[in-house]
């Protein structure tokens, strides 16, 4: 069957998004790398980075791998591909919402013990918390890959029998149901942790904004510039998280087959995002900020003898 132009035009868009995201990930990766091996030491930010890196370049790579081959073959079930998306899904959302606690933690001005004895061990807990968010990620898919399978056994099993068409249909509406459920409870908790730790920063953000404007000294207001960068920065970051998530939630409820063009035009809204989200999450690095600004300025030429650098 040939594909109609609406088709054609978001597969070109979904593609194109797709190796961005390849790109930008492997940017993310490399970067920080190098990072590590010169200095001996990355960050808590920048750990947490590389490992969002390494989750977007295999989600990436299985999502496109899955649509093209579920669209290619339509009877050919790629349902190992499909594990593979979900885990490193579930795992993009545990380590964002991770990476929402840390910037909470270490610039919110709260007062509160549970905040003081955080910012004080949040740097020694990062790579157990790394670890943590894999592991149940590990065990939320595996579970749900077990529960999956079963149902689906059971499915083929009542179609081979004759006379079950309703009990079969009522197996398989239940089974979308359940999976849409389970995937719901799967990313919502993670989401809520991002959630909320991005509300408590800018609202701490906002209540230190306004205790500064009653100054007018020159530090008062380069004080005041930055912190209205980095409001933008957590609006911006929360705008584009919270698409993503609903995107994700809107074309799991409402599932399409990959002939359509309602499919594709959804994979390419949800890609954007993801895209956008990948670029505010290289702005937050000094590291990666300083190789944008090089790859998109040219390397910077040396003063010349007398003037000021």
């Amino acid at each position: 069957m040939i594909p109609s132009q609406l088709i054609v035009f978001f597969m070109t868009i979904y593609l194109l998004e797709s190796l961005t995201i390849i790109v930008q990930s492997s940017i993310i990766v490399a970067v920080l790398s190098r990072e590590w091996v010169q200095v001996k030491r990355l960050s808590p930010v920048d750990m947490i980075l590389i490992s969002l890196g390494i989750c977007h370049f295999f989600l990436q790579w299985s999502s496109a791998l899955h649509n093209f081959s579920s669209y290619i073959n339509p009877d050919n079930e790629l349902w190992y591909i499909g594990i593979i998306w979900e885990f490193t899904n579930t795992l993009v959302f545990w380590l964002t919402s991770l990476l929402a606690v840390v910037y909470c933690v270490k610039v919110s001005s709260f007062t509160y013990t549970i905040f003081l004895w955080l910012r004080w061990r949040i740097l020694r807990l990062i790579p157990r918390l790394l670890l943590g968010s894999l592991m149940i990620s590990c065990v939320t898919i595996i579970v749900s890959a077990l529960r999956v399978v079963f149902f689906k056994s059971q499915l083929i099993s009542m179609m081979q029998l004759p006379g079950n068409i309703t009990k079969t249909e009522t197996l398989r509406t239940f089974l979308e149901k359940y999976y849409i459920g389970q995937h719901l409870a799967i990313l919502f908790t993670p989401f809520l942790l991002f959630l909320t730790s991005t509300i408590l920063l800018i609202a701490s953000l906002c209540q230190h904004l306004r205790q500064i404007q009653h100054h007018d000294t020159g530090h008062s207001n380069s004080s005041m510039k930055a912190h209205a960068t980095a409001l933008r920065f957590l609006a911006f970051f929360l705008i584009f998280f919270t698409s993503y998530f609903l995107t994700i939630i809107i074309s799991t409820k409402y599932i399409l087959r990959h002939k359509t063009s309602w499919f594709w035009a959804g994979e390419t809204i949800i890609y954007s995002t993801v895209s956008i989200h990948l670029t505010s999450l290289m702005l937050s690095s000094p590291a990666l900020k300083k190789v944008l600004k090089v790859s998109c300025c040219g390397p910077k030429l040396p003063a010349a003898p007398g003037t000021i650098p």
